[in-house]
Order: C-alpha cells, then sequence, then structure tokens
C-alpha cells in the first residue's frame, strides 16, 4: 500500500508518518519501481503501536527501546514493565503538578468578585507578588 492508504488505515497524517520515519520509529519503507513507497500490513501494525504508546505519553525514543524490546523474543518482560512503571511515575508527577495549579487558579478565581477596577483585581495582585 502506498502512504496515503498507510495514513488512512492509521488515522495518521502523511507528514507525521514521515516524521516516524526520519526518526527511526518506522523503518524506511520497500520503494515500488516507480519511486512511491509501499508499505505492508506490518508498517500498519507498528505505526498503531507508535500512536498508541504516544497517546499514553511515551517519548519516540522510548517508543523505539520498546519497539526493539518487542522484537526480541523470547526475553523477559522486565524492561518493558520497568519502562512503563517510569512512564506512570511522571505521568503522576504531572498530575499532581496540574492538581497544584488547579488548586492555585480556584484560589485566585473564588477571591476574584469579577467586577470593579482592574486594579483591585487579586488576580492581577497575586501575579505581580503584590499580595506577598
Amino acid at each position: 500500500m502506498q502512504i496515503g492508504q498507510l495514513s488512512k488505515r492509521t488515522d495518521t497524517p502523511i507528514d507525521t508518518i514521515r516524521y516516524y520515519e526520519r526518526n527511526g520509529v518506522l523503518p524506511a519503507p520497500e520503494r515500488q519501481a516507480s519511486g512511491y513507497r509501499s508499505f505492508g500490513d506490518d508498517d500498519v501494525a507498528r505505526l498503531r503501536f507508535v500512536r498508541r504508546a504516544k497517546g499514553l505519553g511515551f517519548t519516540l525514543r522510548e517508543i523505539r527501546d520498546l519497539l526493539a524490546l518487542s522484537s526480541t523474543r523470547g526475553e523477559d518482560m522486565a524492561a518493558v514493565r520497568q519502562a512503563a512503571t517510569l512512564r506512570l511515575g511522571e505521568v503522576e508527577r504531572k498530575i499532581d503538578e496540574l492538581e497544584r495549579i488547579r488548586d492555585g487558579l480556584r484560589a485566585l478565581v473564588d477571591a476574584c468578585p469579577g467586577h470593579g477596577d482592574v486594579t483591585h483585581c487579586p488576580i492581577l495582585s497575586s501575579l505581580s507578588g503584590e499580595d506577598q
């Protein structure tokens, strides 16, 4: 199949497919005599893997590592679990940070009456450090 067909089957923009090729996440495809890229079902499966891993927050480097691990049959899955555990820890840290930001914004919004002279706005005062 050509790149447009791969794009449709995986719901991945063509530019993204090319980006993944350039960054070693997808192998360089075979070329037809006409020069068109030729993709197969393995490419569809690999691209779907990449998209799901990206959706879980893995970086391209981490995805390349996971793909390398997945191609070593008979190996222990401990390295895959470790990679997922590290990613989970990072996600949990981000959630903690986002909750802290949410709580701070909520306090600012709750402190602001939403009317009156902007020079007395508690949100702007807090952001400028005037409430310290």
